[in-house]
């Protein structure tokens, strides 16, 4: 499998790093874990396209994680000429989000049904709420969800993805938690969003200072991947974002509480496991 970071930034706009998200690709499978601003572009540089997904995987519905999901679908939609479905998986709550994504495009799509002898009928999008423990498979990719913590954000999942006899964690936004633990235990690559703990508690912004009872912190991330046996860990959505002149201290607080290989990189930086 190739992990590839499709978006390594934040809520914080970033002329560099694109909104979170990441894909996966197993074989001829892609698949998409959260759509962050940008994420289509950053799919195109990826070698892949919306028309490529076989499933959009939503780990929780903030905005940051979401918003350019409407841009996944439109494109998918035009590229298949309304001939495909998009299957997208998500916790509870990602059914109405989606509804609400394609009343807002309505316009749009009377628009190109009006103007295209191809289109005939809208997005075709199929949409799967899971609960945590929920397991199942997309061609030979089999996938298990767990719970994660990010409150007051409810419900959060993450995912493990298992391809010829290899596993990625790919968690979201989260505190460490059972469920983290058990997505990443003896996984090839676990994949985690982190801030860093001590640059934001220097800085004296109260919103800022409120991400830090809900995210993991890089040495959280750390302590999860050597309590689960994890033999890679791979950081996304840091906050602040580091300069690739900084990604060695960075490398070197993680690697303080972890004796496996740590990886960080710009947006489609790609890891094969």
């Amino acid at each position: 499998m190739d992990i590839v970071l499709t978006g390594t930034g934040s809520p914080l706009p970033d002329a560099n790093r694109a909104g979170p998200s990441t894909l996966v690709k197993a074989g001829d499978t892609h698949i998409l874990v959260d759509a962050g601003r940008g994420v289509v572009m950053r799919l195109a540089g990826a070698g892949s396209l919306p028309a490529f997904l076989a499933g959009v995987f939503v780990t929780h519905l903030h905005s940051d994680h979401i918003c350019a999901l409407n841009d996944v679908i439109t494109t998918h939609w035009v590229m298949t000429q309304g001939n495909a479905t998009l299957q997208i998986y998500g916790p509870v709550g990602t059914a109405q989000f989606v509804e609400r994504q394609l009343a807002a495009l309505e316009a749009d799509v009377g628009y190109r049904i009006a103007h295209h002898d191809a289109l005939t009928v809208g997005p075709q999008v199929n949409v799967t709420e899971l609960t945590a423990g929920d397991s199942f498979e997309i061609n030979d990719v089999a996938i298990m969800t767990a719970a994660t913590e990010h409150s007051p954000v409810q419900p959060t999942i993450g995912y493990r993805l298992e391809h010829e006899g290899s596993a990625a964690a790919l968690v979201g936004d989260t505190i460490p938690c059972e469920g983290v633990d058990a997505l990443a235990r003896n996984a090839d690559l676990y994949v985690q969003t982190v801030i860093r703990r001590d640059i934001v508690e220097a800085i004296p912004n109260e919103m800022l200072q409120d991400i830090l009872d809900y995210h993991s912190g890089v040495v959280d991330a750390a302590q999860t991947a050597s309590r689960a046996g994890s033999k890679r860990l791979l950081l996304t959505h840091m906050v602040p974002a580091p300069t690739a002149e900084q990604y060695p201290e960075w490398i070197a607080r993680a690697a303080e509480h972890y004796d496996g290989e740590v990886l960080i990189g710009d947006d489609l930086y790609t890891v094969t496991i």
